[in-house]
C-alpha cells in the first residue's frame, strides 16, 4: 500500500513559478517582491542608526554632557 500526498502547489503553478525566478538576472536572495527591504533596507536602517548613537555618544563626551558624578 503506498501513499502520496497531495503536492502544496499544482505542478504547472510551480513550474511557472520556477521558470520566473530562474529568469530573473538578480541574485538569488533578492528574488522576491519584498527581499530587497530585508537584504538591503534593515542593514541600512541598522547602520545609519547605530551612525547616529556613536555619533551622539562621542558629542557628549567631548562636550561633558550626561556625566555621571
Amino acid at each position: 500500500m503506498q501513499m502520496t500526498e497531495s503536492p502544496f502547489l499544482p505542478r504547472e503553478r510551480l513550474f511557472k513559478q520556477q521558470q520566473y525566478f530562474q529568469s530573473l538576472g538578480r541574485h538569488t536572495h533578492q528574488k522576491g517582491r519584498y527581499d530587497a527591504i530585508t537584504s538591503v533596507g534593515i542593514p541600512l536602517a541598522l547602520a545609519a542608526s547605530s551612525l547616529f548613537m556613536i555619533g551622539r555618544g562621542v558629542y557628549n563626551m567631548s562636550h561633558g554632557i550626561e556625566k555621571k558624578q
